[in-house]
């Protein structure tokens, strides 16, 4: 009888103790799918700001974006802490549609590679334990080379894509 209570007790505290473990991990969960709602809402000012940057940029004036750079580092910076990444492809990069969204295909002889990043995405590094679907925040948006050198079409009309 001792024995049975001894066993008894032993498997309550390991329950507990499970059951406190797989709370804090739910609780980790959750915290990191609220943070990622407020992200998606601020991600199209930091598009903002960052195409206010390049257009100073190109514009030819003699204007200082010193302080608007320093603000869209900041910006980033605060998006890495959170446990964000930055989806950026290069040009002549493999497409990935796991990452990118084609939303224009262009001439070029270099297939299902990628000509031109019109919209940088964003992504929960891996670490995070959120499913793979619920990690990616925003494909990146690019032109694809069609591996034809005369015609340039545009996938929406001819896929079913993210766009």
């Amino acid at each position: 009888m001792r024995k049975s209570i001894k066993d008894q007790l032993a498997r309550a505290l390991a329950d507990y103790d499970n059951l406190m473990k797989r709370s804090e991990e739910e609780k980790s969960i959750w915290m990191t799918l609220s943070s990622q709602r407020i992200v998606e809402k601020l991600l199209p000012v930091l598009d903002i700001l960052e195409s206010a940057r390049k257009h100073m940029n190109n514009s030819g004036l003699p204007l200082n974006d010193q302080g608007l750079s320093i603000a869209v580092g900041e910006f980033k910076k605060v998006l890495s802490e959170e446990g964000l990444e930055e989806i950026k492809p290069e040009a002549d990069e493999a497409f990935d549609p796991q990452l990118h969204d084609a939303v224009e295909l262009v001439a070029g002889d270099k297939e299902g590679q990628i000509a031109q990043l019109i919209l940088c995405g964003w992504k929960f590094k891996d670490e995070v334990g959120l499913p793979a679907e619920r990690r990616i925040i925003r494909h990146a948006k690019v032109k694809v080379y069609s591996g034809t050198k005369s015609e340039a079409r545009n996938p929406k009309h001819e896929t079913n894509s993210n766009v």
